[in-house]
């Protein structure tokens, strides 16, 4: 049975092994793989799956649809659909977060109110984690300068500067970040020196992070950043000012900036979420700088990483990076990047009302790429259509304000349902939401009232002008009856995203891997996937000799 399959990533055959499993198996789906969800309708994409997967699930429930990219199946289902999903499942890496009790001398610790403000539930969670992690990791190789690459708005440098005494560059493409950052730092380190102040207790220097703003994309650029830090580290100037952006991309110099105010000039480099081929950018510079002694990368934005195909010969793109990968010949493309950032676990976490949300809004979508390609700009306005026009997230704006009128009108008249929420929210959710429901002619009318304004708010920011309502109830009319196999279709097609995030990142681990025997290298879940779906740390150490 496909659940029997074990896979294991420890060494650069295994991790080889566990890639070309992922490449066999997902061959046959790339009409899954490659589709734009928005021609659900205006291609018939449905007609694509096998029909007994399709018959069998245009009758399943909600609940059990959002499980499907979890590996969950029913015993009721066709046996090549169970075998599809599970083997799905067993080609996965496990999301689940790891035990740190495991981990001697780790400990996370709570921060404090004033290193936790502006963080959200999701950030504190990753920041606390990441933080004892990286420390750690510093402390088992000697470490004691972390660089902290796309920084943001510098949470976990402040956290390992003030905190764990570590002296920290955060490294952000944004001023504004770096802005943030430092008037950050400056409150956090008055808060603590007016705390020992009151204490009474014997003032020592904080470690307070230095914020560098530069796109880290060129080699020569990053060597004249590093020569500039340590004229300034020399003239005895204690806090590096920001750095005009620079617009070559590249990879990290050898001369990574580092603290004259430490021991050593080893260092460690860290990124909580670097986006796109910024993460693979640090674990380049991992094994080409010898100053670096470890690397403790949380990639995201898959959707942004450049692909080999569509780069020149002698750049460095994001995937693939092991040369396992590249002389297999796999390309992903953009749609197939986009699902690698499905998130499973947030699929089964979504109540019934917001998966049929979820749906019904696909199916909004979908059925307005006909209004923009057949009723529109292929006969009107055929320059905007190369444009590949996006129109963002008009069906959730559109719910958001349905929702608040109705919540103010409750407000207004009173009443509640049982479990706390309006009656007239409840009942406006199940008929918003509800594609399988009674096919009777009030509801038909009520969502091609949703469907004309998802059409003009879509249109409106396209700067187009609106049609009549008769083309749009007529386009949804045309496509209602296929409407509920779009939660059977967006489920398959999602159960295929934690696979390609899997190569994406054995990818990676196979490129530090293939380096040699002079580093240790491996992947875990480090957040709960639940609150950060990108959990996935890679971690490696070069070995002393």
């Amino acid at each position: 049975m496909a659940e029997e399959f074990k896979y294991s990533c420890n060494t650069a055959s295994e991790t080889l092994e566990w890639i070309h499993a992922i490449i066999n198996f997902i061959a046959p789906y790339r009409y899954f793989i490659d589709a734009h969800v928005v021609n659900f309708f205006k291609d018939r994409l449905w007609e694509a799956v096998d029909k007994e997967w399709m018959d069998c699930l245009q009758k399943e429930s909600v609940e059990n649809l959002l499980r499907i990219p979890s590996g969950v199946v029913q015993d009721h289902w066709p046996g090549s659909l169970k075998d599809f999903i599970l083997t799905l499942r067993s080609l996965c890496l496990s999301r689940e977060q790891a035990d740190f009790q495991e981990f001697s001398g780790m400990h996370i610790a709570s921060l404090s109110n004033v290193l936790a403000q502006g963080m959200n539930h999701k950030k504190k969670h990753e920041v606390e984690v990441l933080s004892a992690l990286v420390s750690l990791v510093a402390k088992q190789v000697g470490a004691r300068t972390i660089v902290d690459v796309g920084a943001g708005q510098g949470y976990l440098a402040q956290v390992l500067a003030f905190d764990y005494q570590l002296s920290v560059i955060a490294i952000d493409a944004c001023s504004h970040h770096g802005k943030i950052t430092d008037a950050r730092a400056e409150r956090i380190r008055k808060h603590y020196a007016a705390k020992m102040r009151k204490n009474c207790s014997e003032p020592r220097e904080l470690s307070v992070p230095k914020t560098v703003t530069c796109r880290v994309l060129s080699t020569d650029t990053l060597k004249a950043l590093s020569n500039s830090l340590i004229e300034k580290d020399h003239a005895g100037n204690q806090h590096m000012g920001n750095r005009s952006s620079v617009s070559q991309p590249s990879r990290f110099a050898e001369d990574i900036p580092h603290s004259r105010s430490c021991s050593d000039s080893t260092l460690v480099i860290a990124g909580l979420h670097a986006c796109g081929d910024l993460s693979v950018t640090m674990l380049r510079t991992f094994l080409e700088c010898d100053k670096a002694k470890a690397v403790i990368s949380v990639g995201c934005c898959y959707n942004l990483l450049s692909e080999e195909a569509i780069c020149e010969a002698d750049s460095c793109c994001g995937f693939p990076v092991s040369q396992g990968v590249k002389s297999a010949g796999v390309i992903l493309a953009k749609s197939a990047r986009d699902l690698a950032c499905q998130s499973a676990d947030r699929w089964r976490g979504l109540g019934e009302n917001a998966g049929l949300h979820n749906f019904e809004l696909h199916a909004f979508r979908a059925a307005f790429q006909i209004v923009l390609i057949v009723k529109f700009l292929f006969r009107h306005y055929p320059s905007i259509l190369l444009e590949s026009p996006t129109i963002g997230r008009q069906g959730k704006a559109l719910r958001r304000q349905q929702n608040q009128r109705i919540l103010e009108s409750n407000l207004h008249h009173g009443g509640s349902s049982e479990s706390g929420e309006p009656r007239e929210s409840v009942a406006f959710l199940h008929e918003y939401s509800s594609i399988q429901s009674s096919n009777s002619e009030s509801n038909a009318v009520d969502r091609c009232s949703l469907f004309a304004k998802f059409c003009e708010s879509g249109l409106g920011r396209l700067h187009l002008p609106h049609l009549a309502d008769t083309a749009y109830s007529a386009i949804w009319r045309e496509s209602e009856s296929y409407a509920e196999l779009i939660g059977p279709y967006w489920s398959l097609r999602a159960a295929l995203g934690p696979v390609l995030e899997t190569l994406i990142l054995l990818d990676r681990l196979l490129l530090l891997q293939e380096y040699g025997s002079d580093l240790e290298a491996s992947l875990l879940p480090i957040f709960n996937p639940v609150l950060s779906p990108r959990n996935m740390a890679i971690i490696a150490r070069k070995i002393r000799k």
